[in-house]
């Protein structure tokens, strides 16, 4: 669980970098921050394409930037939308494979936190490097 400070900071730091989102084409302009074990927190924001699923979620972005700077322990995920959305399917999967126990808060747009869950209760039944173990054919 996350105390109160924490999360108030990584909700600011969502905040400020949803200015960022580019978000051309459906106007719904997401941000994310992502809490690393050693206590760095990465912004991502979602980017899109003309050519739609070329798009990039804020909270697939964050991850990309923490995993590029050498971390791959992460404790908690702030994620900020117009309507405290929440992460869609894919984005759950690639937090899953640093992050099954992770905290994830969602925020409106003002900053208000409308709800929390673990990880681990919002991707029931996940796919991860243990499915790998047993290839066909191999």
């Amino acid at each position: 669980m996350l105390n109160d400070a924490v999360r108030q900071r990584l909700v600011k730091a969502a905040l400020e970098a949803r200015r960022h989102a580019y978000a051309a084409y459906s106007g719904y302009r997401v941000a994310a921050a992502l809490l690393c074990a050693d206590g760095r927190i990465f912004t991502g924001v979602n980017v899109e394409n003309a050519v739609y699923p070329l798009g990039l979620c804020a909270e697939r972005t964050a991850v990309v930037k923490a995993v590029s700077e050498g971390c791959r322990e992460f404790r908690a995920i702030v994620v900020v939308t117009p309507n405290a959305g929440a992460p869609c399917g894919a984005c759950r999967q690639v937090l899953w494979e640093f992050a099954p126990d992770l905290h994830v808060v969602v925020a409106d747009a003002q900053g208000r936190i409308h709800w929390e869950a673990s990880l681990r209760a919002l991707l029931p039944r996940p796919f991860g490097a243990g499915d790998l173990s047993e290839v066909e054919g191999g």
